[in-house]
């Protein structure tokens, strides 16, 4: 068996005995699952409950101190929806395995999740943040406002040791990097950073072709929207990380609400186990249509990760909005990782609301489109773009 694709347990369902590594593709299908056979069960139940009964008050006390200390999940039946949830723990430990990571913490929101740890942080005094563009247009704003009290160094990758501060909290990069699928080596960035934890954002490459946390990130972020989900219909972030920072997190999340409906967490762990699949598939029918754009003499530039993947980003000579205007079977729409294939232009949409010029600066260009590759026939998929990208 591949060593690269096999996984260890850190996280182990409640009461699972320990057991040998297992492939991506089974840890992605039994992941969060192991316990239902003893159960009687086959699918995972969804626990909508928000609240639950006790009748001992003394010994809830005690638990909810417990949990003040360290943000432990509390042992026993849960408490409070707020607190934790049986359905997104699932969710959770299954992503912890992908990631290989002790923990991962779920949230609502892919930026719910990022601002988290950014709380996380500056709650300990540690306000700023070396980052490294380009970045999701979300989180470049939320770092460059300010609006969590932290202070943003931006920095290419040679220049985060030099960035680095007593007081730096969090070094942040994505890789590759949406939309211009640049990719960064993490291992030397995660060096550069020293004792400062590394945040990587995962979610383009997804724990199917990169997991972080083997090359020296400490924190791995995903918008769980996207591929995790892969069909469109769920919001949700994700943190996988080491169990001491999970604590922190978890106290984040119990305090400002950002918590993952039981829904979404069900979903999320359904997605989970079509994602190796999913992204292969997409990933391969992706690097052909690269190919043919990068042969197409009205693309100026094709920007396709060396880790493959299913994103293509590419320039056009036509003005894009009118490429974006003329697909019929491509979905023109924002996000991706969705099982069908969308198009966006994202100096209009995900990155406007970064200034113009350090967009232009990240390699953002007026003329650039973003292509979320999904699960369609290639030659299906060449024929929109052919047509939409008009004639020469």
């Amino acid at each position: 068996m591949d060593s690269a694709n096999t996984y260890d347990d850190p996280a182990p369902v409640r009461g699972c005995a320990s057991r040998a590594p297992r492939a991506l593709a089974t840890e992605a299908v039994h992941a969060g699952r192991d316990d239902l056979a003893r159960q009687g069960l086959h699918a995972p139940p969804i626990d909508l409950s928000t609240t639950y009964p006790s009748y001992d008050s003394r010994a809830e006390a005690a638990r909810i101190d417990a949990f003040a200390v360290d943000g432990a999940e509390p042992a026993g039946p849960p408490v409070y929806g707020r607190l934790g949830n049986p359905t997104v723990a699932r969710f959770e430990t299954a992503l912890a395995r992908l990631e290989g990571t002790e923990s991962a913490v779920a949230f609502a929101s892919g930026m719910a999740a990022l601002s988290a740890v950014l709380l996380a942080r500056v709650s300990t005094g540690l306000r700023h943040v070396v980052a490294v563009r380009p970045l999701y247009g979300s989180s470049d704003h939320l770092l460059t406002a300010g609006l969590l009290g932290t202070e943003v160094t931006w920095t290419d990758p040679a220049g985060i040791t030099d960035a680095l501060r007593p007081d730096t909290g969090l070094v942040l990069v994505e890789s590759p990097a949406n939309p211009t699928l640049a990719e960064l080596d993490l291992r030397a960035v995660a060096h550069a950073c020293g004792t400062v934890p590394l945040l990587a954002d995962n979610t383009f490459a997804t724990p199917v072709l990169q997991r972080p946390a083997e090359l020296g990130a400490r924190l791995v972020l995903h918008s769980a929207t996207k591929y995790l989900g892969g069909h469109g219909d769920v919001l949700g972030g994700v943190v996988a990380c080491d169990e001491e920072f999970a604590g922190q997190l978890r106290k984040i999340r119990f305090a400002t609400g950002g918590v993952l409906h039981p829904l979404a967490g069900y979903l999320l762990l359904r997605g989970l186990a079509t994602l190796p699949v999913r992204v292969r598939a997409a990933s391969a029918t992706a690097a052909e249509l690269a190919r043919r754009l990068t042969a197409d003499p009205r693309v100026a530039r094709v920007h396709y990760p060396r880790l493959g993947g299913a994103m293509i980003a590419f320039e056009v000579y036509d003005d894009p909005h009118e490429v974006v205007s003329r697909v019929r079977l491509i979905t023109p729409a924002v996000s991706l990782g969705s099982v069908d294939t969308l198009i966006q232009h994202p100096a209009s949409i995900s990155h406007r609301v970064v200034d113009e010029g350090d967009r232009r600066g990240a390699g953002v260009s007026d003329n650039l489109l973003r292509l979320s590759v999904g699960l369609e026939d290639a030659d299906d998929l060449w024929a929109d773009l052919d047509r939409s990208l008009g004639d020469i």
